[in-house]
């Protein structure tokens, strides 16, 4: 899961409403039921000890929700009297509502609960262009259009010798066609950083364009029956098929991830580590910038550990006065999980969600956090056991 799209939380500080609240109401009270349970959320936050405008902004950001089981909730971070986040949610909250008050956001629930599939770019084909759609965490948005030639487009049932010259200009601009989505589809995949490509629409087109990507995108790139670029033409199977493509890739993704962290916990030849696990030296690796993929075991022991955190993301550590060390004189507690999740949203490490993994290999990693490194450290015995001449 890229955390990019959480950065506006750690732009401003805290204290921080968080909320996960269910929006799957469809029974006959279905409204007083909404309205009741937006005005719990404000209520259970005063009783936390948030400010009387943080929950007001709260409790009307969750009341103007639409009742819906499509997507089945919303998450909303609120802070200082307004709510600065609400992406939604692919699954509903145990119990329809949880709520915290916290000097950090509570964004570990993510994890589980958000859309945390990779980013995905979709194109909509015909011979004339395509628009282009990408898919992520806080939804689905345009991403741009592409229109080639529109003359000539289309084939005739003559043989006439001219008429023949006509439609090779017909099928030359077809190409043409493809080659430009193909190449705009590249460079928008490259901008937006989509990690899979759909392309749906005109079977001979969505071929061609394939054809024209270059190696590392069609790679990723599938194509699929459903859909089309006429206005009206998405369709559940398509939505269905696109969400089990993202599924799949990341399930691939986690599983790899995992291989690799087991491989790399063991010290090297040198005595040194690509992957550390733990609070300790998991905090040690977010202040110095070295964590490239947080792995998380979520409800694991380690995530609920207390740390303490000042206001930068790399003012964190396992005792009170490290922070005040490292500058801020007042630090505040938190817990590991949400610390973590700050620093690897601010220095851009990917965070991956390993419980379904963890299970068949031993709970991993240790307490529920690990991390890939983007470079190595020694292995604790190698440093305990250099001299002061070495």
């Amino acid at each position: 899961m890229e955390l990019g799209f959480l950065s506006p939380l750690y732009e401003r500080p805290g204290p921080w409403a968080s909320v996960c609240f269910g929006t799957s109401f469809t029974t006959e009270d279905a409204a007083a039921r909404h309205e009741l349970s937006a005005r719990a959320a404000g209520e259970q936050l005063a009783e936390q000890g948030a400010d009387s405008k943080t929950c007001r902004a709260v409790y009307e950001a969750l009341a103007a929700l639409p009742r819906t089981d499509a997507p089945a909730g919303r998450a909303v971070f609120a802070a200082d009297g307004e709510v600065v986040l609400d992406p939604a949610l692919a699954e509903e909250p145990p119990g329809g509502l949880q709520t915290w008050w916290a000097p950090l956001p509570h964004t570990a629930p993510l994890l589980e609960l958000a859309d945390g599939h990779p980013s995905c770019l979709v194109a909509y084909i015909d011979r004339t262009g395509a628009d282009f759609e990408l898919r992520g965490p806080l939804g689905a948005a345009s991403a741009g259009t592409v229109t080639g030639e529109e003359w000539p487009l289309n084939r005739t049932a003559s043989k006439d010798w001219s008429e023949r010259r006509f439609q090779q200009g017909v099928e030359d601009t077809w190409e043409r066609n493809a080659a430009v989505v193909a190449e705009n589809l590249a460079a928008c995949r490259t901008e937006t950083g989509a990690e899979l490509i759909v392309l749906a629409g005109d079977p001979r087109q969505r071929r061609a364009v394939r054809d024209r990507l270059p190696e590392s995108d069609r790679a990723v790139a599938a194509e699929t029956e459903f859909g089309g670029r006429a206005e009206g033409s998405s369709s559940p199977q398509l939505e269905a098929e696109i969400e089990e493509l993202r599924a799949a890739h990341a399930r691939r993704r986690v599983e790899a991830t995992v291989d690799r962290f087991l491989a790399a916990r063991a010290p090297d030849t040198e005595g040194r580590l690509d992957a550390v696990e733990g609070t300790p030296a998991l905090v040690d690796a977010a202040r110095e910038h070295r964590i490239a993929t947080l792995l998380v075991r979520p409800d694991a022991p380690e995530t609920h550990r207390e740390v303490w955190v000042g206001r930068e993301p790399d003012q964190v550590a396992v005792r009170r006065t490290e922070v005040q060390y490292l500058g801020d004189t007042d630090p505040e507690p938190a817990r590991a999980d949400d610390a973590l999740l700050r620093s690897a949203a601010v220095t851009g490490a990917e965070v991956l969600s390993v419980g379904a993994v963890a299970k068949a290999d031993g709970d991993l990693p240790a307490g529920g956090l690990g991390a890939l490194l983007r470079w190595p450290v020694e292995s604790e015995g190698r440093a305990e056991n250099r001299t002061p001449e070495s």
